[in-house]
């Protein structure tokens, strides 16, 4: 069972990606959205703590530890092999009038060019004509029918309700969309670098760190509270109910509260897609995957084995160009190794389906680890290979 938390930061946050940064007079960029890793650290260090587990022991234990219950340890298992946790939602989110609505990233198939936001328009896979060559790799590129040309608006999200309709693949008008505007601003730190022997500062070493601010309702209580939502499989009712966090950078404190697992993600028309035989799959945390931007279960001829025996075929696909995730491991104390990854929101289409939607939805509760599974353990539990499975427009 899925089990739901948002984070309330209590102040900025220190979101840093994977540039380098420490020489004088750099400027520490901030990453937003932040990597599901986040999340799975500041919960999983949370519970042990709760639990009076000592945290420099777990970090080195490759056993399960004395003082570790048999739930607690089946739950985080141990750093080398993590146990049945597992982040399986991340992602922005509002908290308003007491109710709490998820807020995704734009799927890279929805181009929305006016600055009113109400000509969100969908790209639609298309077999181009004989004569003419390129170098996609599919047999369908996505384009997009459009009078004029025109610049995308960039940073926008999908609130709940607009999820939902593009999961069924309905219109979306502009009281589907956010812009990231009205989510977070960016604050900018100067800072300067300590001398951890001396307890000192470090001359010439000053820096410019990015922060980011959540919005949040003013003291009149107009606007909305801006926070992250994660869901959390494999917990046992484990998970911490409420308290603080060290959420980010510096451990910057933010607030836990419990929110119900009814409808917190919108479900597409399953017999929809069982009956067309044809489906849309988005990214809904980044994609480590071992071919880059080719999901696993592809063959060279594109023809796609998905769980339970079902199949399809892969005709296009839509990706930003690719990330780089890494990290901090706190159990060895050295940076993790740094991967590259399909980006959130990127969208394949299928058709040719064959198989049962049972065996879908699977695939959209387990992720991608309900078929193959990565050389980095610790990457399921951190909620990587995530997504979301949508029907094809019509």
């Amino acid at each position: 069972m899925t089990e739901y938390r948002f984070i309330e930061p209590l102040d900025v946050l220190y979101l840093r990606g994977n540039k380098l940064f420490g020489d004088a007079g750099s400027y520490g960029e901030a990453l937003m959205p932040p990597w599901p890793s986040l999340a799975a650290g500041a919960l999983r260090s949370r519970m042990l703590a709760d639990h009076g587990v000592d945290l420099a022991a777990f970090s080195q234990a490759r056993e399960r530890l004395p003082d570790l219950s048999d739930a607690l340890h089946a739950c985080l298992g141990t750093p080398q092999k993590p146990g049945d946790f597992r982040v399986s939602l991340f992602t922005l989110a509002c908290r308003e009038k007491g109710q709490v609505q998820p807020c995704f990233p734009l799927p890279a198939d929805v181009v929305v060019t006016a600055k009113t936001l109400d000509d969100a328009t969908y790209l639609q896979p298309t077999t181009p004509h004989p004569a003419l060559s390129n170098s996609y790799t599919l047999s369908q590129p996505p384009l997009l029918c459009a009078a004029d040309p025109a610049k995308p608006q960039s940073n926008l999200w999908l609130n709940a309700a607009g999820m939902g309709a593009w999961l069924n693949g309905e219109k979306l008008g502009k009281d589907h969309l956010r812009r990231g505007g009205e989510l977070w601003q960016f604050d900018h730190r100067l800072g300067i670098a300590l001398n951890g022997a001396q307890r000192t500062v470090a001359k010439g070493m000053l820096y410019t760190a990015q922060t980011v601010a959540l919005n949040r309702r003013d003291g009149r209580g107009q606007g909305r509270d801006v926070g992250f939502l994660v869901g959390v499989d494999g917990a046992s009712d484990l998970l911490p109910k409420d308290g603080l966090l060290r959420f980010g950078g510096d451990g910057r404190g933010a607030a836990l509260q419990v929110v119900s697992g009814k409808d917190v993600l919108p479900a597409p028309d399953w017999r929809r897609i069982e009956q067309e035989r044809r489906f849309r799959l988005v990214l809904a945390t980044p994609g480590l995957f071992a071919d880059g931007w080719r999901l696993p279960g592809l063959d060279a001829d594109s023809r796609w084995q998905g769980p339970d025996g079902c199949t399809a075929r892969l005709v296009a696909a839509a990706v930003n160009r690719a990330d780089t995730v890494s990290g901090w491991d706190l159990a060895r104390w050295r940076p993790k190794s740094a991967q590259r990854v399909a980006p959130v929101g990127s969208v394949y289409w299928f058709d040719d389906f064959q198989g049962k939607a049972d065996a879908l939805g699977k695939l959209a509760a387990e992720g991608f680890w309900a078929m193959s599974d990565y050389p980095d353990p610790s990457r399921r539990a951190e909620g990587f290979n995530n997504l979301l499975i949508a029907a094809w427009p019509k």
